[in-house]
């Protein structure tokens, strides 16, 4: 069993920065991809980014393409994701996921945690 834990979120003004954090149970780099995916009030949840188990595959989605960077570091069972010049348009609940083999926002998770809130409001 893997066991995901958020942090990070909290409010932040359109344009600001935000650095969403996922600490895992055990060791992610057991051919563990993360994925972060959000949840806004009223939709579909949607996935934001993933990353391989060696951090050397990314996968964004369009709308968050040259704005937040995912990254991890498997010596702290941890991935990162940066997210800058917010928009209200982000304000969602994110989580993070692990799934085993390749890092794709189109594949099914195994894992997940329980989220963590973003408002993006001025």
């Amino acid at each position: 069993q893997l066991q995901l834990v958020e942090s990070g979120g909290g409010l932040v003004q359109p344009g600001g920065s935000l650095r969403l954090s996922c600490a895992a149970s055990r060791f992610t780099s057991d051919n563990f991809a993360i994925g972060w995916f959000r949840r806004a009030p009223g939709k579909e949840r949607e996935g934001v980014s993933c990353i391989s188990s060696s951090g050397t595959s990314t996968d964004y989605a369009d709308s968050v393409k040259g704005r937040f960077t995912i990254s991890r570091d498997n010596a702290k069972n941890t991935v990162y994701l940066q997210m800058a010049s917010l928009k209200p348009e982000d304000t969602a609940v994110y989580f993070c996921a692990a799934r085993f083999g390749i890092c794709s926002l189109n594949l099914g998770f195994h894992y997940w945690g329980q989220g963590t809130q973003v408002t993006v409001s001025s």
